[in-house]
């Protein structure tokens, strides 16, 4: 297994976790590069990225918010994040192919759940596909059944860690 060092991303890595993103996401679901950096300067607080040799690997982001769900719009509209909202969310959780398999993302989603709880949320909320269900209840979260999501014309499940 390779040494896996997780931690906050530094400002300069937006293009590099953009393309990240671009190759763990579909198109139609990826942020842009645009979207990526427009995000790390509106909630800097909420990027952890995992690093190998030095390099990004992978990495979790999301903005908070009052409600204890993920509205589409939150995707797309960066003024709607709250940084007192009372709780984390998840836009991505993202380990390129190289990496997979070998626990990074349940570090990156446990070291983010740990941030929040620090920083006094009242939990961790994300929406997934159904075949990763299983991995986030590994990870403490509970499925509410199908999202009001279209996302990227996926059907989504609402997921949710409550401290």
């Amino acid at each position: 297994m390779t040494d896996v060092v997780i931690r906050m991303a530094k400002p300069q890595e937006a293009q590099l976790l953009a393309e990240i993103e671009g190759i763990c996401f579909p198109p139609l679901e990826a942020a842009s590069p645009a979207q990526i950096e427009e995000r790390m300067k509106a909630f800097p607080e909420n990027f952890v990225v995992a690093e190998a040799e030095g390099q990004p690997i992978g990495f979790i982001n999301g903005g908070t918010t009052d409600k204890p769900c993920l509205p589409d719009k939150m995707y797309h509209d960066v003024s709607l994040h709250n940084s007192q909202g009372a709780y984390q969310t998840v836009f991505g959780l993202n380990v390129l192919p190289a990496y997979r398999h070998q626990g990074i993302a349940g570090k990156l989603v446990e070291y983010f759940a740990e941030l929040a709880r620090k920083r006094g949320k009242k939990g961790v909320i994300l929406t997934c596909k159904e075949r990763l269900i299983g991995f986030y209840e590994s990870h403490g979260f509970q499925c509410f059944g199908v999202a009001d999501s279209s996302h990227g014309g996926a059907r989504w499940y609402e997921m949710r860690r409550i401290f």
